[in-house]
């Protein structure tokens, strides 16, 4: 007589499907945010300058550092949105400068309302973007090349029309223009909350981070943005308007130059036609410290903001702590570095543990 294996009961749908789903850890969660380094970075940076300053815990003092922020910030998120969709833009930084120059020289030389020049600013500025996604998308050369072109064209662009149609290198005061008022309340004004000051920057900043967050956990233009920065090949393969989410990106950008040149110009009343260069290296730099990749695919647009309060911290908490402001760039660089070997790090540490 043999004996046979008794037959195992089959498996019920419910068990299989269970088998078939992976939950993850909250720790693994926490793992795999691109933003996690640049947090650890900014504790870090807090405490030392919370020990050494003894003003950097005043309202006042986070006041400050947040309206430092802000200034980057703004920038720092739309420039994120590219980074991730695997592109560069050299030209954002001069091209804050064009958007407030075309403002404000269209509003002094038509002495029209200051809401119209700010309007014809918008439609430019947002044409600059478009620019830069088309050639892009046309010629397939690489961004860096792109925008490096453009931002040559704009940097002579912004000094030869401003001194052609003002005579000098700064356009002429608006200040006593139609509709100035309310403009600077929008871009430029200042909030009093509980007796400390903030500057409405820190609203518009907080309000992209918002929208980015929102387009790109929430929204098919998010999914195609990851997808275009992954591999725009195999994105395109699967039905994603590669052209079109790139040209998005680009005029993103070129928003976010628009409400920073606004409030640079509302600010102080004129602008100078040479700001703005270097700025670009800035607002990539505070998306690579949030986290972002240089090859595209990854990144957030809270980890962008964490890399402009960083920057804000840095910059601010040096002069708290009346150190030498010439070692700024230095910590600038060094927090770069780290920060992008701790992103490398957990995320490395993020897929072994999935």
């Amino acid at each position: 007589m043999t004996a046979t294996a008794p037959a195992s009961a089959p498996q019920s749908p419910r068990t299989a499907a269970d088998e078939r789903l992976l939950r993850s850890s909250p720790l693994k969660r926490l793992l795999g945010r691109p933003e996690l380094g640049s947090v650890v970075g900014a504790l870090a940076v807090f405490v030392v300058f919370s020990i050494v300053a003894d003003s950097f815990l005043r309202a006042s003092s986070l006041s400050t550092v947040l309206y430092a922020a802000s200034t980057i910030g703004i920038m720092a998120v739309p420039v994120a949105l590219l980074m991730i969709g695997g592109e560069f833009d050299l030209s954002a930084g001069v091209m804050v400068t064009s958007s407030a120059l075309v403002s404000s020289m269209f509003s002094y030389q038509l002495t029209a309302n200051v809401w119209v020049g700010v309007g014809v600013s918008l439609l430019v500025t947002l044409a600059i973007g478009a620019f830069n996604g088309f050639v892009l998308t046309r010629t397939r050369l690489p961004s860096f090349i792109v925008t490096l072109g453009t931002f040559l064209m704009l940097t002579g662009m912004n000094l030869g029309l401003t001194k052609l149609i003002s005579g000098t290198v700064s356009t002429k005061s608006i200040s006593d223009m139609d509709g100035f008022s309310s403009a600077q309340a929008l871009f430029a004004s200042t909030l009093t909350v509980g007796g400390v000051q903030f500057k409405i920057t820190i609203l518009w900043w907080f309000a992209l981070v918002a929208l980015g967050s929102w387009i790109l956990l929430r929204t098919r233009a998010g999914n195609w943005i990851f997808a275009v920065g992954g591999n725009k090949d195999a994105a395109r393969a699967v039905g994603v308007p590669v052209e079109r989410t790139r040209i998005g990106l680009y005029m993103g950008v070129a928003l976010g130059a628009w409400i920073s040149g606004q409030h640079l110009l509302f600010s102080y009343d004129v602008v100078q036609s040479g700001e703005g260069v270097g700025n670009e290296l800035i607002y990539i730099v505070a998306a690579v410290i949030g986290g972002c990749l240089i090859t595209g695919g990854y990144g957030s647009a809270i980890g962008s903001a964490v890399g402009a309060f960083l920057f804000g911290m840095t910059s601010k908490g040096i002069v708290f702590a009346e150190w030498n402001p010439d070692w700024f760039k230095f910590f600038l660089g060094a927090m770069l570095l780290l920060a992008t070997l701790l992103n490398a790090w957990v995320r490395k540490r993020a897929e072994a543990t999935t």
